[in-house]
């Protein structure tokens, strides 16, 4: 397995519905690290790195998130994996 880092804007009414939470969640339990943050314009930025599995795992389910969200797009960017996170954080 190759190791990958991707760079995902999710939009849509992805605020106030515990978002941040259920990624870090989600991308703890598949072994990802890096960070997820709300964006002053009401969308979801997330930076993950980990085995490419793993990374499309949470790129799929970040197409729908938690039960409360209503997911209108994610924008998808590979980039080139760093290994700089040691864990999965939600920063602000």
């Amino acid at each position: 397995m190759s190791t990958k880092r991707v760079h995902l804007i999710v939009r849509g009414r992805v605020t106030g519905v515990f978002f941040r939470a259920a990624t870090q969640r989600e991308a703890r339990r598949l072994g990802i690290t890096g960070w997820v943050k709300n964006r002053p314009d009401g969308s979801i930025e997330l930076v993950g790195e980990g085995e490419e599995e793993a990374i499309k795992e949470i790129i799929s389910w970040a197409n729908h998130g938690p039960s409360a969200a209503r997911v209108e797009g994610v924008d998808v960017r590979w980039r080139s994996y760093t290994g700089e996170f040691s864990d999965f954080r939600i920063v602000e």
